[in-house]
C-alpha cells in the first residue's frame, strides 16, 4: 500500500491541476487523451476536443499545465443530460468499478451542491460554467489517470486543508466573494477543512473540490511518515506573484514500524478552586462522554504558589468542543488548551475466556495487545471482571490474575 499526498495548502485545486500533476507523476497521458476524446461517441453536441500538455513555469518550478478547448454547440446543460453522457460513456469504457464509482460520485457532488443552494430538484437544475464538457472531462481525466497509477486499489490518499483563495470575482450569477457558492457547498457538506487566501483569487474551482473530497481517506495538518517515491506538480492557468500557482502531490511509501499510527488531542485545563469532590465528579462525568479514551489529575503549584491540579483528557477529534464545553460547565475554568498528538499503538482486542474455578465455571474477558508484526505485547484480565470472580471465589484478586492470566496462555495461546 502506497500513500498519497495531496497539498493543496497554497494555491488550491481545480480539475485541470489535479489532472496536471497526476500525468506529471507518472500517469500516461496517451492513455488518458485516448480515454477523453472517446467521449465524442456520446454526444452530438461536440465536435472536437483540443486536450494538450506543456511544461510550464510557476514560482520557478517546473510543472505541467492541461489545455482542454471544446468545440460544443452548447456550452450549458441541465444537470439531467450532464449525468446521462456520463453514465452511458463509463457503461462501455475499460475502467474498474471503483474508477467508475469515482467519476459518478464526484459529478453526483457538484450537482448535490447545486440543487442545494439553488433549492430545486437535481434533475431540473440547469449548469452554467459548470454545463461544459471541460466538466466531464476533468472527471474522466482524473479518473483514468488514478486508475493507471493503480491508485484506487492500492493507495490511502490524504489531503492538506485546502486554500480558497479570497477577494471577488466574476460568474454567471454576478460578483461573488471566494470560495464559489457550490466550492463551499461541497467543502460543508463533507465537513472538509479550508483555508482562505494566501491572494485575491478564486483557488478552489467546484470541480476540483469535488474530486478532492471523493478522493482523500484522511486530512492532515503534517505529512505522514514516508518515504517519497514520486513528486507531481500539476500548474493553474493564472500567474501570482506572491506564490506559484501549483498543485503538488507527493507519492510515498509508508516507513516500516511495528506500531499503528494515530492521532489523538489533548484536552487540559489548570484549577486551584475546586474541591475534590468536583474533580471526582468530573473525571466520572468526562470519562462517560463519547470519545473520551482517558482523563489524568496531575498536582501542581500555580503562579501564586497555591496548590492546584491539572485536568487532561484525551479525547477523539470529532468530540473535543463536547469535551471542552462540559470541562469547563463542571470546574468553572475560564478556557480550556488543546492539541492534536501523534502517538505509536498497539492493536488490543478482548478475548472472552472460560475458566474453572472451584467447581464454578466464570467469564473473563481478557485484554491482549500486538503489534503490526503479530508480536504480543500484553496479556491483561479485565479488572471488572476480576473483581467479580475474587468477590465470589474468596481468592485474593493478585493472585487470581496471575493464574488466569496463566490459564489463557496455555489454553488459547497453547504457549508454556
Amino acid at each position: 500500500m502506497k500513500n498519497l499526498i495531496i497539498d493543496c495548502s497554497i494555491a488550491g485545486i481545480s480539475g485541470d491541476m489535479l489532472l496536471g500533476a497526476l500525468i506529471d507523476l507518472g500517469a500516461d497521458f496517451n492513455t488518458i487523451h485516448q480515454f477523453v476524446q472517446n467521449i465524442k461517441d456520446f454526444t452530438d453536441e461536440l465536435n472536437k476536443i483540443d486536450f494538450k500538455r506543456k511544461k510550464v513555469q510557476r514560482g520557478g518550478i517546473t510543472a505541467t499545465k492541461i489545455d482542454v478547448f471544446c468545440e460544443e454547440t452548447v456550452s450549458e446543460r441541465h444537470t439531467k443530460e450532464m449525468k446521462y453522457i456520463l453514465e452511458k460513456y463509463l457503461e462501455s469504457a475499460d475502467l474498474s468499478k471503483k474508477a467508475k464509482d469515482f467519476a459518478k460520485n464526484t459529478l453526483n457532488t457538484i450537482i448535490n451542491s447545486e440543487a442545494k443552494l439553488h433549492n430545486q430538484k437535481e434533475n431540473h437544475l440547469h449548469f452554467h460554467e459548470m454545463g461544459s464538457f471541460d466538466t466531464l472531462i476533468d472527471i474522466i481525466g482524473v479518473t483514468v489517470a488514478l486508475e493507471d497509477l493503480d491508485f484506487f486499489e492500492k493507495c490511502k490518499t490524504y489531503s492538506t486543508p485546502v486554500a480558497v483563495g479570497g477577494g471577488n470575482f466574476k460568474f454567471s450569477h454576478g460578483l461573488f466573494p471566494a470560495p464559489a457558492p457550490a466550492s463551499l457547498e461541497i467543502l460543508k457538506s463533507f465537513k472538509f477543512p479550508m483555508k482562505g487566501g494566501p491572494v485575491e483569487s478564486e483557488l478552489a474551482t467546484p470541480t476540483g473540490v469535488a474530486l478532492l473530497v471523493n478522493l482523500v481517506d484522511e486530512i492532515i495538518t503534517f505529512y505522514p511518515s514516508i518515504k517519497p517515491l514520486g513528486i507531481g506538480y500539476g500548474a493553474g492557468s493564472k500567474k501570482f506573484p506572491e506564490v506559484p500557482n501549483l498543485l503538488r502531490i507527493i507519492l510515498g511509501e509508508p516507513l516500516e514500524q511495528i506500531f499503528w499510527e494515530d492521532e489523538i488531542y489533548v484536552l487540559e485545563t489548570n484549577i486551584d478552586d475546586v474541591t475534590g469532590e468536583i474533580i471526582g465528579f468530573v473525571v466520572k462525568k468526562m470519562m462517560e462522554l463519547k470519545g473520551v479514551r482517558d482523563v489524568n489529575i496531575i498536582p501542581m503549584i500555580t503562579k501564586k504558589n497555591r496548590p492546584g491540579h491539572i485536568i487532561k483528557v484525551l479525547v477523539d477529534k470529532e468530540n473535543i468542543k463536547k469535551a471542552s464545553e462540559l470541562l469547563m460547565r463542571e470546574t468553572g475554568s475560564l478556557g480550556c488548551r488543546y492539541y492534536r498528538c501523534a502517538r505509536d499503538i498497539v492493536y488490543r482486542e478482548l478475548i472472552p475466556f472460560s475458566i474453572e474455578i472451584n467447581n464454578d465455571v466464570f467469564e473473563v474477558r481478557i485484554k491482549m495487545s500486538k503489534d503490526r508484526e503479530g508480536n504480543i505485547h500484553n496479556i491483561k484480565a479485565e479488572f471488572d471482571d476480576l473483581k467479580r470472580v475474587a468477590e465470589k471465589t474468596g481468592i485474593p484478586l493478585r493472585e487470581l490474575a496471575r493464574y488466569i492470566e496463566d490459564q489463557f496462555v496455555k489454553k488459547v495461546l497453547n504457549l508454556s
